[in-house]
């Protein structure tokens, strides 16, 4: 073979290796692209879980506190029928 072919040889090897490292950074590019997308997408699930986390629990934080009030007036209304029984027995 003569220099040149072999520099023309040497060249097109380079040129092959060139081009094989660039399809494996687009491969890794793309890889790490679509992990980002499905972080990104587990990221909004989790907000989305959350929202609705917060709005049960503030469901259940009010009817936990309307419990309480009918609990105390249920308990208020029986003090009242107990001495008012009371009230009728003594006499």
């Amino acid at each position: 073979m003569t220099p040149t072919g072999k520099t023309m040889e040497a060249a097109l090897n380079e040129l092959k290796q060139a081009i094989s490292s660039l399809e494996n950074a687009v491969d890794v590019r793309v890889e790490r692209e679509r992990d980002q997308g499905e972080i990104e997408g587990e990221v909004r699930r989790v907000h989305a879980d959350r929202s609705r986390l917060a709005q049960e629990l503030d469901q259940a934080e009010f009817r936990a506190n309307r419990l309480e009030e009918v609990n105390r007036e249920v308990s208020r209304r029986l003090v009242t029928a107990m001495e008012t029984i009371r009230a009728v027995l003594d006499r």
